[in-house]
């Protein structure tokens, strides 16, 4: 090996002993100043309140302000690309909902790619939604709904808090699975549609517990399934449309926490441990039962497998719902 050889591999080692050094030195620090947290919704919705009770915990433990922001508009998608486009130190993160992985079905062109420019770092709740019927429906179960629907194509109907939104694409799995045809009709938000159905303007609805919880208390709405996978401790009585006639049914209502592309592994999972212990308190998963979620936190590997299954899942549903990007 020539001196000029030798010189270069003692420059090439240090360099690396360097980067390595940095990147333990910035692990040990993080967080060294404020981190903001996105949310491209308005305040005091459930995203917010998600976001605000994750950040006080992570404010706590990481002994620097986490700070939420609200950056509401375009379905969020405002809030999303400033993440998307932030520099990936750990200090601009984004509090994402399952509405977000609807948007690439709804919009010919994105200005990010879910997940690809994303660090996604953890789940952080779920939400099931119940599907609940008007009393004059003489359904009691899913699958006489079924039975119902197949014998009078296109006459029963579902209503949803909009074109795209999640009650309406549980709706059109269900039409899917199922091998039905029920007719949309849109409302202006989910709590227009659950008055609609109560009131016998529409069938069905699929509805957040606490949207739907006091008119099914009230005897108004009648509750025959949840839509997760499993039961959920929200309703633990009730059945799944995966065990009452829609094998592999499930749909859920979530949030859960992103970074930018590209964080470095050890601020990446020092943020994931940092939520997953805040969210698996008892305190916090007592906070958010009230609220009507389930504290689920997972690795990162994992929430990115997620989130690529439920865009891709989404862009199909609205493509058989004729729903046309725009």
């Amino acid at each position: 090996m020539s001196r000029w050889q030798k010189k270069s591999l003692i420059h090439i080692s240090a360099a690396l002993l360097s980067c390595s050094c940095m990147t333990v030195a910035i692990a040990q620090t993080y967080p060294a100043k404020p981190v903001r947290v996105l949310v491209g919704f308005a305040a005091g919705g459930g995203t917010d309140t998600a976001a605000r009770m994750v950040a006080q915990k992570l404010s706590e433990s990481f002994g620097q302000p986490v700070v939420v922001e609200n950056r509401a508009g375009s379905g969020g998608i405002i809030a999303t690309d400033l993440v998307a486009k932030a520099p990936p130190d750990g200090y601009t993160l984004l509090m994402m909902a399952a509405a977000d992985s609807i948007q690439p079905a709804m919009r010919i062109k994105m200005p990010y790619e879910l997940p690809k420019d994303f660090s996604p770092i953890s789940l952080v709740v779920t939400g099931a939604f119940v599907l609940v019927i008007h009393p004059s429906v003489p359904a009691k179960n899913v699958k006489e709904l079924i039975a119902i629907a197949r014998s009078r194509p296109g006459q029963l109907n579902y209503a949803t808090s909009g074109i795209g939104s999640s009650a309406h694409l549980a709706a059109e799995l269900m039409n899917s699975l199922a091998k039905v045809k029920t007719i949309h009709v849109p409302y202006k938000g989910v709590s227009q549609g659950v008055v609609g159905v109560a009131s016998g303007e529409a069938d069905m609805i699929f509805a957040s517990v606490t949207a739907a919880q006091a008119l099914i208390d009230a005897g108004r709405l009648r509750p025959i399934a949840v839509s997760t996978a499993k039961r959920s401790a929200l309703m633990p009585n009730m059945p799944t449309l995966n065990e009452s006639g829609v094998p592999g049914y499930d749909r859920t209502g979530w949030y859960g926490m992103m970074g930018p592309a590209d964080l470095s592994r050890d601020v990446l999972m020092k943020l994931n441990s940092g939520i997953v212990k805040a969210v698996n308190t008892p305190e916090m998963k007592a906070a958010f039962f009230k609220q009507g979620l389930e504290a689920e936190t997972n690795s990162p590997e994992q929430f990115t497998q997620m989130i690529r299954r439920e865009v891709e899942q989404n862009i199909s549903l609205a493509r058989n719902a004729g729903i046309k990007p725009e």
